[in-house]
C-alpha cells in the first residue's frame, strides 16, 4: 500500500500532466478582490449620484448625477459578477482536487479489498481503449455488426 507522501507526489505529477492553471499565479484572487472592491465603490457612487441629483434644481446637474448613479449601479453589478465568478473558480478548483484525491483513495481501497495491488497505473494516466469497429454492436438491432 502507498504511503501518504507517495500519494501526494503521484497526485502532483498527475495534476501537472493535466496542464491545469496554477492557482498560485494569483489572477483569480486579484479578480475576486477587484470584484469585492467594485461591490464597495459602486453603491457609494450610486448614493453620491442620488444625493447630488436631489440636492439641486438644475436639470443639467441632475442628469449628470443620474448618469453617475447609473455608473455606480453598473460597477456594483460588474463587481458582483467578478466576485462570484472568481470565488466559485477557487472553490471548484479545490473541490475538483478533493474529488480526484478521494476517487483515487476509493479506487485504492477497492483494489486492496479485491486482493489486487495498488501498483497499477493510475486511471488518469491510462489511455482510453476502444473496441474494434467490427465488434461494436448495432444500436438498433443489438447484434454485433459482423453478424448483419
Amino acid at each position: 500500500m502507498m504511503n501518504q507522501d507517495d500519494r501526494v507526489e503521484q497526485f502532483k505529477t498527475e495534476i501537472s500532466k493535466m496542464s491545469v492553471a496554477d492557482p498560485a499565479s494569483g489572477r483569480d484572487r486579484v479578480f475576486a478582490v477587484l470584484g469585492a472592491v467594485l461591490l464597495l465603490i459602486g453603491p457609494l457612487l450610486t448614493l453620491v449620484g442620488f444625493f447630488t441629483s436631489h440636492g439641486t434644481i438644475d436639470p443639467l446637474v441632475q442628469n449628470d448625477a443620474t448618469i453617475t448613479a447609473i455608473i455606480g449601479l453598473t460597477l456594483t453589478v460588474a463587481g458582483g459578477a467578478l466576485f462570484v465568478r472568481y470565488s466559485f473558480a477557487q472553490f471548484l478548483r479545490f473541490w475538483l482536487a478533493r474529488l480526484s484525491y478521494e476517487s483515487q483513495a476509493q479506487t485504492d481501497r477497492l483494489i486492496e479489498t479485491l486482493g489486487g495491488t495498488t501498483t497499477a497505473a493510475s486511471p488518469m494516466s491510462a489511455a482510453p481503449t476502444r473496441a474494434p469497429a467490427h465488434a461494436m454492436a448495432d444500436p438498433i438491432s443489438e447484434t454485433p455488426a459482423s453478424e448483419t
